[in-house]
């Protein structure tokens, strides 16, 4: 969906207001990001002067939102909820030939940089398990003694390390 920048450019308008609740076609995945849900964008895209002292588009807005994605551990989907805030020049998603903003591809690209890499609602670790292995937290790990731990504190004594 491309947003008309014309007025703006024209003096005909101070600001266009891209505050709307948008829905990203199908055509927007990846294989971190099974689907992203409605996205409310409340905001302006103005015109600012940039470091070269030249006239560029400017978007100052808030994208709420949620998406779905693979639990890193369960491996079930949830839904983790975006929350933040653009405030930069914008020369991406630009069409400055067509004098034009692609909102979906602002707002895709946007919904990606909140995504973590590995994202978790699971507390009990207990029931992933399997033949000879256990799933266990850091603070497991870090308060479990390491079999191992005696015969390195013998080789140190012996200089054998």
């Amino acid at each position: 969906m491309n947003i008309d920048l014309i007025p703006l450019y024209t003096n005909q308008k101070d600001k266009i207001d891209i505050s709307s609740i948008y829905q990203l076609p199908d055509e927007y995945h990846s294989p971190d990001i099974i689907k992203v849900n409605p996205l409310t964008v409340k905001g302006f895209i103005t015109l600012k002067e940039n470091e070269e002292n030249e006239l560029a588009d400017y978007i100052e807005c808030s994208i709420t939102g949620s998406v779905i994605i693979e639990d890193s551990i369960s491996l079930e989907e949830v839904e983790y909820e975006i929350n933040t805030k653009y405030d930069d020049f914008s020369y991406e998603n630009w069409k400055k030939d067509e004098n034009t903003l692609d909102i979906f591809s602002f707002l895709w690209e946007n919904t990606v940089l909140e995504v973590p890499l590995q994202f978790t609602k699971v507390k009990d670790l207990s029931k992933f398990h399997g033949d000879g292995w256990k799933l266990i937290s850091e603070d497991e790990r870090n308060q479990t003694s390491n079999p191992f731990n005696d015969l390195l504190l013998e080789m140190e004594r012996e200089g054998l390390e």
